[in-house]
């Protein structure tokens, strides 16, 4: 049974910072791929960032060098380091795995998700 268990959502003044956490047993714990995506109120879920299983990463455009995907396989753990937030990253952050190898920033192609952890960015 897979599950992925995510915390260190919260509500921060702009250009503050939080670190995401999600940790990963069952399949997801090995699989080649992790990612977090988010999803504000009447959006489409977008892909944030991911994560290979030898640490190769990908960004969305609207978060590059302000986020940072990081993995820790001995903790079996993800994370998503968020600097410089804006009003804009507002939205549910969703953790999630899949098997495949090449990186993926599309929700269809993950398999494995958490519950969700709430990011709110006051001005």
């Amino acid at each position: 049974q897979a599950q992925l268990v995510e915390s260190g959502g919260g509500s921060v003044q702009s250009g503050g910072s939080l670190r995401l956490s999600c940790a990963a047993s069952g399949y997801t714990s090995n699989g080649a791929c992790m990612g977090w995506f988010r999803q504000a109120p009447g959006k489409e879920r977008e892909g944030v960032a991911a994560i290979r299983s030898d640490g190769v990463t990908m960004y969305a455009d609207s978060v590059k060098g302000r986020f940072t995907i990081s993995r820790d396989n001995d903790k079996n753990t993800v994370y998503l380091q968020m600097n410089s937030l804006k009003p804009e990253d507002t939205a549910m952050y969703y953790c999630a795995g899949r098997s495949g190898w090449y990186l993926r920033l599309t929700p269809k192609d993950y398999n494995y998700w958490g519950q969700g952890t709430q990011v709110t960015v006051s001005s």
